[in-house]
C-alpha cells in the first residue's frame, strides 16, 4: 500500500537542528547558521509568494555553489515549487533549452553581471514567446523583502509528487530532465546516508557541484539532514583549490572524484603538504576508481576511502564499498548495494544472468526517479522491469560484489559528468576545415578515462592549423567540463564491414601513433 504521509523536505533539512550550529560556509557569506538559514529561507519564500510565483511550478536556479543557491532551493521547496539547479558554466542557449524543456515559470539568476546580460537576453526571448502564445511567462525578478505577517508554514508534498528535476546528458547530447520525488529523498537518506553516518560535528567538503546529482546530495541533502556543516566552493575546482580548502576549513568528510584525488597525489609528489589530517572519511564517486589509485589515496592520506557508484536516475550512490589496503572484499569491485537497494545484472530481454556474466546493470530502489521529462521513449528504455537500467555493463562476482565493465552506450564518464560524444562532434563538424570527426574515450597513465576527438582534415597538409581551429571551437562552443583533453588529426576514421564508425577501435588508439586509424584492432 502506498504511503499517504505528506511533508516538506525543508522540515528534515532545517527544522530540529541547533540554531547556533553552522550549516553552510562560502567565501562571500562566510559562516551561516541554521537559524540564519531558516530566516533567509522563509523570507525568500515570502518574496516568492508576494510576487505571485505559482506553488507547484518548476523554477530554475542558475548559480555556482554558494549559500545563496542553497537558500533558493530550500525556499522554493518551502513555497511548494520544484527547483532545477543549473550551473552558469553552461552557455545561455543551453540554459534556455532547459528552461523551455522544463517549462519553468521562474528563474533565479545568481551570476556575474557580464553573464547576466547574455542570459537575460535569452530568457527575455522565452518570456516574450510565451506571452505571445498567451501562456504563463517566465519571471526572473522578485520584489524586495517586505515586512508583513508571520511566514506561512511550508507547503506539503506527497511521497510521489515531483520534488526536484536534475538535468543530465543523453546519449545524443540532448539533456534530459530527471524527475525526483519525496520518496527518493527519504530513500537516499536511509540508504547511502546511513553508510556515511554524518553527525552534527561533521564538516563536509564536496568538489562536485550542487547542479549535479552527486554534488546535490553531498553538499545539501546529507549534511543538512544530519545538522552538519557544508563547505561550498564556487568557481573552477582543481587540486590547488581543494588543497587550499582542506587547509582552511579542515573538513571531516571529503567527497570528490578519482581524477581530483589523483591531482592531489600529484601535488604531494611535487613536495606540497596536503592537510588531510582532519578527515575521517574520503569518498570517491563519479568515475571508475583504479585499484592502484585507491591504494595510493589511502596510504598517502591515511584516511578510510569509500568507493561509490550511482546515477542521476537513482538520485545518488546505490552501490558502495570501503577500499584500499587492509580492506576485505573483492579487488576491483565497485561494491555492494547500500541499504534499501537491489542490484541485478540482466540480459537484453531483462532476465537476470548468473555470476561472472556481463550484462546490463539494473537497480531497484525507492530512490528511483519518476522518469524523464518529455522523453517517453527514453522512459520506456531506462525505467523498466521494476527499476532503472543505469546504462552500464557490469557483472556480479561469486562473492557478491559488482564489477563495472563499461557503458552500454557511447557516453563518456569524465570527472563525474556524463558527456555525449555526439555533442562534442556537432561542434567540431561545423568547422569548414574538418571533413569528419569522432570522439572516443581512453585511459590516461593513472587509469582514469579521458576523451579524445579524432579529426579528419579537409587539407591533410595543414594538421596544426586544423588542431588549433578545433581547440578554439571547443573553447567557444562547450562548457569546460565537456571539452576533450586531446585532439588528434588522423587520415581517416575506422569503420566496420558495414561502413559504420568503429568507435571501439578509436578507444584503443590512445597509445598508438597519431594518424593510425587501425590502432586497437
Amino acid at each position: 500500500m502506498k504511503s499517504t504521509r505528506i511533508t516538506n523536505p525543508v522540515e528534515s533539512l532545517l527544522l530540529g537542528h541547533a540554531g547556533d550550529r553552522v550549516c553552510g560556509v562560502d567565501r562571500r557569506a562566510g559562516e551561516v547558521t541554521y537559524a540564519d538559514m531558516r530566516e533567509a529561507v522563509t523570507a525568500y519564500a515570502g518574496r516568492l509568494r508576494a510576487a505571485g510565483v505559482r506553488p507547484g511550478c518548476r523554477s530554475v536556479v542558475v548559480s555556482d555553489d554558494c549559500v545563496a543557491a542553497v537558500t533558493a532551493v530550500l525556499a522554493l521547496w518551502w513555497h511548494g515549487c520544484v527547483p532545477i539547479l543549473v550551473h552558469p558554466m553552461l552557455r545561455p542557449a543551453e540554459i534556455g533549452f532547459i528552461v523551455r524543456d522544463s517549462e519553468a515559470e521562474f528563474a533565479e539568476l545568481n551570476v556575474s553581471p557580464g553573464h547576466r546580460a547574455a542570459l537575460r537576453a535569452e530568457l527575455d526571448a522565452i518570456d516574450a514567446e510565451r506571452r505571445a502564445a498567451r501562456r504563463i511567462g517566465l519571471r526572473t525578478e522578485l520584489g524586495p523583502a517586505q515586512a508583513g505577517p508571520a511566514a506561512v508554514p511550508p507547503a506539503r508534498f506527497g511521497e510521489t509528487d515531483e520534488l526536484l528535476v536534475q538535468y543530465t546528458s543523453g546519449s545524443t547530447g540532448r539533456p534530459r530532465g530527471v524527475r525526483h520525488c519525496l520518496r527518493a529523498f527519504h530513500a537516499v537518506l536511509r540508504g547511502v546516508g546511513s553508510v556515511l553516518a554524518l553527525t552534527p560535528d561533521d564538516i563536509v567538503l564536496s568538489t562536485a557541484k550542487l547542479s549535479f546529482g552527486y554534488g546535490f546530495g553531498n553538499s545539501l541533502l546529507f549534511p543538512y539532514a544530519a545538522g552538519a556543516s557544508s563547505v561550498l566552493l564556487d568557481g573552477p575546482v582543481d587540486p590547488y583549490t581543494v588543497a587550499a580548502a582542506l587547509e582552511e576549513h579542515r573538513p571531516t568528510v571529503l567527497f570528490s572524484v578519482p581524477r581530483l584525488y589523483a591531482g592531489l597525489l600529484g601535488l604531494v609528489e611535487q613536495g606540497k603538504a596536503i592537510g588531510t589530517g582532519s578527515l575521517r572519511l574520503a569518498v570517491a564517486t563519479g568515475e571508475r576508481l583504479p585499484e592502484d589509485l585507491a591504494a595510493r589515496i589511502t596510504e598517502t592520506f591515511d584516511v578510510p576511502l569509500l568507493n561509490g557508484f550511482g546515477a542521476t536516475e537513482v538520485l545518488h550512490t546505490v552501490v558502495a564499498a570501503a577500499v584500499g589496503p587492509g580492506k576485505a572484499g573483492d579487488p576491483g569491485s565497485i561494491g555492494l548495494p547500500v541499504p534499501g537497494v537491489t542490484a541485478t545484472v540482466r540480459d537484453d530481454a531483462g532476465r537476470p544472468v548468473g555470476d561472472e556474466v556481463p550484462g546490463r546493470l539494473h537497480i531497484s530502489a525507492e530512490s528511483a526517479a519518476l522518469g524523464y521529462l518529455n522523453r517517453p521513449e527514453d522512459n520506456d528504455r531506462t525505467f523498466a522491469d521494476g527499476g532503472v537500467y543505469t546504462g552500464d555493463i557490469a557483472f556480479r562476482a561469486a562473492g557478491g560484489g559488482f564489477h563495472h565493465v563499461g557503458r552500454s552506450d557511447d557516453m563518456l564518464l569524465l570527472g563525474g559528468y556524463k558527456i555525449a560524444p555526439a555533442e562534442i562532434e556537432l561542434v567540431v563538424r561545423e568547422l569548414p576545415a574538418v571533413a569528419d570527426c569522432a570522439v572516443a574515450g581512453s585511459t590516461d597513465s593513472t587509469g582514469l578515462e579521458q576523451a579524445t576527438v579524432y579529426v579528419v582534415p579537409r587539407d591533410p597538409a595543414r594538421p596544426d592549423e586544423v588542431r588549433r581551429a578545433v581547440r578554439a571551437a571547443l573553447r567557444a562552443g562547450l562548457a569546460p567540463y565537456k571539452r576533450p583533453s586531446r585532439v588528434e588529426v588522423i587520415g581517416e576514421l575506422p569503420v566496420t564491414v558495414n561502413g559504420k564508425l568503429a568507435r571501439f577501435r578509436l578507444r584503443g588508439a590512445a597509445g598508438a601513433p597519431a594518424g593510425d586509424p587501425r590502432a586497437g584492432t
